[in-house]
């Protein structure tokens, strides 16, 4: 009498999809080529959100070292970088196999393109150039892109586009806020508050973008972090009460924010402004000559939960006093308390607060901008009425 060996297929499929999706992210894409079954799986909808909801902390950077070289210009990668992250040490990884080679896609030709926002896995593309001004929404994973339509603003001269990519906590629909701020026609000579400051919004699966009106407000940067349902921008307005806006992903609305206290360094001429997300917290980083200091809204929504959590003098390491003559933007928090920023397109830096030094990680040569990141395996199909693409 023999006693047959038990394997995969003996499992219920509840069991073999939760382990399916405890795997790395590159054994799980081999996985899909096992057997049908196994593809049909990890292909479904109940498998992305499951996986999603283990998927670790990660980095994706667009690396894009021909830009400003005289050569033909390229589009660049989407680099993702894994982050090891355990309580008493950390490493970077990046494999090369699961780059995003944009530059494969003629679509993006002749231009440059800008990650402005991640949520889900999913990365909203800007793409820009004399002749371009579009939208698009990429899964690096799956290697799935989409374009969205034209919207009714289009950058044809000097104008601030501001954008930000989330996702409603009532409706969980994905959305893309973008902001025109600039005139029509274009006047580059123009030092004055823009003409035209207005918002539009894309819901991914309706085919069209919505009209939300006059906006306020304001706003600096490319682009806005996402947390709770909401976008949150810088206020350039000087008699604004609150130095933050939030626009609010179900109901469509803009407000003011509860900002940090205004800080001034005396000697300093240069002062320069980002926010971004760390461990779930929405964190202010001010940049001035002397000194670097980051800002974190322990409660959300709460002004007076705002504390000043780092503050980097001038001398920060020895071969690293250069960093306070640029924007720094910050991009992941660690377990050991360790926060990856990186300094104007040029280098990831790693802030360790027990020693109170910066390291430059050296994972890439310039030019790069990144952002964090959860891969995910959830399909643009999704979204019924988009065209997707695969690279």
């Amino acid at each position: 009498m023999s006693i047959l060996s038990p394997s995969m297929e003996d499992l219920p499929v509840h069991v073999m999809i939760d382990i399916l999706s405890r795997l790395p992210v590159k054994t799980i894409i081999h996985c899909k080529f096992v057997c049908k079954k196994w593809l049909s799986l990890i292909s479904d909808s109940y498998f992305a959100n499951l996986h999603l909801s283990r998927s670790p902390a990660s980095l994706m950077l667009h690396h894009n070292p021909d830009y400003g070289m005289r050569a033909p210009r390229k589009v660049g990668i989407l680099k993702w970088v894994e982050v090891k992250d355990e309580l008493d040490h950390h490493h970077l990884h990046h494999d090369p196999v699961m780059s995003f080679d944009l530059d494969l896609a003629p679509i993006f030709q002749k231009s440059q393109i800008l990650p402005v926002g991640s949520v889900n896995g999913l990365i909203c593309l800007w793409q820009y150039g004399p002749n371009s001004d579009n939208t698009y929404i990429c899964n690096p994973i799956t290697r799935e892109y989409m374009i969205l339509p034209r919207q009714q603003y289009y950058r044809e001269g000097y104008a601030m586009i501001i954008y930000c990519f989330g996702v409603g906590s009532l409706t969980q629909e994905h959305k893309v806020i973008r902001i025109f701020q600039g005139d029509i026609p274009p006047d580059p000579t123009s030092s004055s508050r823009p003409s035209i400051v207005e918002a539009e919004v894309y819901t991914l699966g309706t085919g069209q973008w919505r009209s939300l009106g006059h906006v306020p407000y304001l706003l600096s940067g490319w682009s806005g972090p996402f947390l709770n349902g909401h976008a949150h921008w810088i206020v350039l307005d000087k008699d604004s009460p609150e130095k933050l806006c939030t626009f609010d992903f179900d109901k469509e609305t803009f407000e003011l924010f509860p900002s940090p206290p205004v800080e001034i360094i005396e000697e300093s001429q240069m002062h320069f402004q980002s926010l971004a997300v760390l461990k779930g917290c929405l964190c202010q980083s001010d940049t001035f000559e002397s000194q670097f200091t980051i800002w974190v809204m322990k409660e959300y929504g709460i002004k007076e939960s705002w504390h000043r959590e780092v503050i980097i003098k001038e001398s920060i390491s020895p071969d690293l006093d250069w960093v306070m003559w640029e924007p720094v933007y910050l991009t992941e928090g660690l377990k050991d308390g360790t926060i990856l920023m990186i300094y104007y397109e040029d280098k990831l830096l790693a802030y360790s607060p027990k020693t109170r030094t910066i390291e430059d990680t050296k994972i890439f040569k310039r030019y790069f901008t990144g952002m964090a990141y959860r891969p995910s395996f959830l399909k643009l199909q999704k979204f019924e009425s988009e065209r997707v693409y695969v690279l």
